[in-house]
């Protein structure tokens, strides 16, 4: 289980799904806009979405304020070591836009499958 926030107009660059796991994500504040399979569902606070594992999905955050989520991961695979990994990729993009292939590596060794 863990907490994320999105800060306004920012959004998940890369769709993906999950091999091994499904994700519940509970809103707490402000609304994320999430694209499972094609499909556009905003979640907002008091709002959960549950996405099955395989099923491709990205979120955008379109609003003026920041959001604030929960995600419940199960079984609990995904651990924070994958945060770390992706945070050392972000820092290293030192302000520019992250490197696409640096954060798709990342993902696939954490059981999540990039989509092209």
């Amino acid at each position: 289980m863990f907490e994320f926030d999105v800060r306004a107009g920012a959004k998940m660059p890369i769709a993906h799904s999950h091999d091994a796991y499904e994700e519940t994500i509970y809103g707490l504040a402000g609304v994320l806009t999430f694209t499972v399979d094609g499909r556009k569902t905003e979640v907002g606070s008091g709002h959960v979405l549950c996405i099955a594992h395989g099923a491709v999905h990205r979120f955008d955050n379109f609003g003026s304020s920041d959001t604030k989520m929960l995600a419940v991961v199960t079984p609990g695979v995904l651990g924070p070591e994958y945060f770390r990994e992706i945070a050392a990729v972000v820092a290293a993009a030192t302000g520019g836009p992250p490197n696409p292939a640096a954060i798709a590596e990342v993902m696939r060794r954490h059981g999540l499958t990039p989509m092209p």
